[in-house]
């Protein structure tokens, strides 16, 4: 059964015996839903809303590469039932950047290369706004503790955390 039931047009969604009505804005836009109770947010994202950049890893909430905004907290996004999100603002990936303006921990990771096959890279960023989201991390070592619950299977470690390092320290300076 297709359960992509939104459309931009329309403010309801066709609900059906077997589904629940799931309400989010997604990456400013609102959105309503008719999704089966057991849908993850992250297949929510991936198959109703087409936001590949959130990926399916491990499936099993340890290696961060689903990690998502909603309210401004991270979250692992495969380990989240949709409906336990309803009227959440969630931000993926696609969501951070402005127009055509690269969001500033997108450019730090560019900068610093703190990519290589890039799989990781979206959880990455968005747990790393979500740390600073918290400001609790203001050291390296915060940072490698915040960040510890995303992996990064090519070792590139020591640029993610120079490149989060940048950022908290632009903001810093505002």
């Amino acid at each position: 059964m297709d359960t992509r039931t939104h459309d931009d047009t329309s403010d309801h969604a066709v609900v059906t015996r077997d589904t629940l009505t799931l309400r989010l804005t997604v990456n400013g836009k609102p959105r309503q839903y008719a999704i089966e109770p057991w849908v993850t947010l992250l297949d929510l994202l991936r198959e109703h809303e087409h936001l590949t950049g959130t990926k399916k890893g491990c499936d099993h909430g340890q290696c961060g590469a689903c990690t998502v905004l909603v309210d401004g907290k991270r979250i692992n996004s495969c380990l989240a039932l949709a409906i336990c999100k309803d009227g959440a603002q969630v931000t993926t990936i696609e969501g951070l950047a402005v127009c055509d303006r690269l969001h500033p921990l997108q450019q730090a990771f560019m900068d610093h290369d703190a990519l290589q096959c890039g799989y990781c890279t979206p959880g990455q960023i968005c747990s790393a706004q979500g740390l600073i989201n918290e400001g609790h991390a203001r050291t390296r070592d915060e940072v490698r503790e915040s960040m510890s619950g995303n992996l990064c299977r090519c070792g590139c470690y020591t640029n993610i955390t120079d490149a989060i390092m940048e950022v908290l320290e632009q903001e810093g300076a505002r």
